[in-house]
């Protein structure tokens, strides 16, 4: 039986146990610690929670960047932050290396390449959102499908899927990097996750399908991964794309 490991509501101050947006909002960001290592997860309900990507701010048609340009633009909207992650893989200039749609447009087309490090260490994936729905795929099959999301990234290599790990992970693998993913999860909630420290990519497919119930995730990126809550963030890199939960 797969479970959502306990939470760990005594850890220090900084991790946000169980936040909460509003009473209508189902997001949680919380600790959760498998196989020794530290994560930071957030729960998101695509039905209730404001899950949305940015990159390009409308005004200035320059990429955000920075979790702390995208806050102050919600505010000017007069929305709230409640979390936000970095999305796929990009290229120099801060362009998303795959498909990356913003509402309904896409601004990005699928990128079909064979080879060019995680990206392409195939199968990879899309991660996508559509109204109440979301949903990882395979980019071979998503190309075949009519999705038509409303939000999506393309990233790689895919963690999982079917509830199968990645052909090419090693659980021996010495590939140990700091690492963020997504999953979609077998009570059709969305995860992310942000690993505090060093993992190998068959430990963290295995956390997200042993440890958070999700039998579909996709890596999103390495070293540079980081979050934001409404009173914390570890970015320490510009990002292309970023996630967000927002009210």
């Amino acid at each position: 039986m797969l479970r959502l490991c306990a939470r760990l509501s005594l850890l220090p101050a900084l991790f946000v146990g169980a936040l909460l947006l509003s009473p209508a909002s189902a997001l949680k960001v919380e600790p959760v610690v498998a196989g020794g290592i530290l994560y930071t997860v957030a729960t998101v309900n695509p039905a209730t929670d404001r899950l949305q990507l940015h990159w390009l701010n409308p005004t200035t048609q320059v990429p955000y960047a920075t979790f702390a340009q995208l806050r102050a633009r919600l505010r000017k909207e007069g929305r709230t932050l409640g979390f936000a992650t970095n999305s796929g893989i990009y290229a120099p200039g801060l362009k998303p290396l795959g498909l990356h749609v913003e509402q309904g447009r896409t601004l990005v087309p699928l990128n079909m390449a064979r080879s060019g490090g995680n990206f392409a260490l195939l199968p990879n994936g899309v991660f996508w959102v559509k109204g109440a729905r979301a949903g990882v795929t395979e980019t071979r099959r998503y190309a075949t499908l009519n999705v038509q999301p409303t939000f999506a990234t393309q990233s790689g290599p895919l963690l999982l899927q079917g509830g199968k790990v990645h052909p090419e992970f090693n659980r021996g693998s010495t590939s140990f990097k700091l690492r963020s993913g997504v999953g979609v999860c077998q009570d059709g909630q969305v995860r992310f996750a942000v690993s505090a420290g060093p993992v190998n990519f068959y430990s963290f497919a295995v956390f997200f399908r042993d440890t958070l119930g999700c039998p579909d995730a996709l890596y999103l990126d390495g070293s540079i991964s980081a979050y934001a809550t409404g009173d914390r963030s570890t970015q320490l890199a510009d990002f292309a794309g970023i996630w967000s939960v927002s009210r």
